[in-house]
């Protein structure tokens, strides 16, 4: 089983809390030789605890060094870094100083095919059997997996991670430090059609995709192009995986969607929106800033902002719930009403 991340040099308790702005409680010179969940973490190791439920980890981890609220109980005789936010200093360590997540740049492969009229900057990575069209333009730092296509005008900031088996299609522009994932399709055609008779004639999608910077495109999503405008993905939002944004939408800053969602064409979504997994939303309807979606609910009309909803059609969470505890208790009811209406038969046969 993997237990986690190991170092060659170990890194001492107060480097870490220096990097993180904690307090150190125990032996600043402590050191850590690795980092792993706190359920896993072995001697030598940091680990972090977030929920007052995992307190009690703080005696039995064998943990060298844990990262905890200022709240947590005290542990004599542990080495404990006291921070506002365990988990998002045990992510920055993991980052910075154990390399978890880092990219890692291995520069052109020789299968590789760049186009003439495309242009690479210095350190760039491609890997194996990537196709790079004519008039690309890649910006420093930016790392392509393999067998990757990236067809013919678009644009590439710098840092950005592109995944193996992607496709980006023509005139699509990414920003700074965008992140596309293994399998995505970036500039798909949009399901549009026009039909005489019975026939249905393709409708032309000569638009494109803009993915802002920071932006992270989870695997397996298809990203569909506009018609003739542009669908737009905003800085800071994150998509998991198996999302389809279909063409002309538009979805604003540090929204965040899970898994299986579909978004239907010219939709709006907000600002700082959450939508779990499974969530439909119907075309051309906007929804407003920092609003909430349960999984599964299905978003017919336009939503206003700062509301939670769930359901089908989708509708105020509490009102959700309330229809649900109505419907468990359905049956209950319908035996109770069939018992009164044999009373009732009775009373009028007497």
């Amino acid at each position: 089983m993997f237990t986690g991340r190991i170092i060659i040099e170990p890194i001492t308790a107060e480097r870490i809390a220096a990097l993180v702005g904690g307090t150190v409680e125990g032996k600043p010179e402590t050191p850590v030789s690795g980092i792993a969940p706190i359920e896993n973490a072995a001697d030598g190791q940091l680990s972090f605890i977030v929920k007052p439920a995992f307190d009690e980890w703080l005696e039995k981890s064998p943990a060298a060094v844990l990262l905890v609220r200022p709240d947590s109980p005290q542990a004599p005789g542990r080495c404990l870094i006291r921070v506002e936010n365990p988990y998002l200093a045990f992510v920055r360590c993991a980052r910075e100083l154990f390399g978890v997540g880092e990219p890692r740049h291995s520069g052109i492969h020789p299968s590789a095919v760049i186009a003439d009229g495309a242009k690479v900057a210095g350190g760039v990575s491609i890997g194996a059997f990537s196709v790079i069209h004519a008039g690309v333009t890649i910006a420093a730092g930016t790392i392509i997996g393999s067998h990757t296509v990236i067809h013919e005008n678009t644009r590439i900031a710098e840092r950005c991670q592109i995944g193996d088996r992607v496709t980006i299609h023509d005139h699509c522009e990414l920003g700074e430090e965008v992140i596309v994932q293994s399998g995505t399709v970036i500039g798909s055609d949009g399901f549009g059609y026009v039909k005489d008779g019975t026939r249905y004639y393709k409708i032309p999608h000569i638009g494109r995709v803009v993915l802002e910077e920071r932006v992270e495109i989870g695997a397996n999503c298809a990203i569909d192009r506009g018609t003739f405008g542009e669908t737009r993905i905003c800085r800071g939002t994150k998509l998991d995986n198996l999302i389809h944004v279909a063409h002309n939408v538009r979805i604003g800053e540090n929204t965040v969607i899970a898994a299986q969602t579909g978004i239907s064409g010219s939709t709006r979504i907000g600002n700082e929106v959450t939508i779990a997994g499974q969530v439909g939303f119907v075309g051309h309807i906007e929804v407003g800033d920092r609003s909430v979606f349960g999984a599964q609910a299905g978003v017919t009309k336009s939503i206003p902002a700062g509301i939670t909803v769930s359901g089908y059609p989708a509708k105020p969470h509490f009102q959700a719930r309330r229809e649900e505890a109505a419907l468990r208790r359905a049956p209950e009811l319908l035996k109770r009403v069939k018992k009164l209406e044999q009373e009732i038969s009775r009373l009028r046969e007497g």
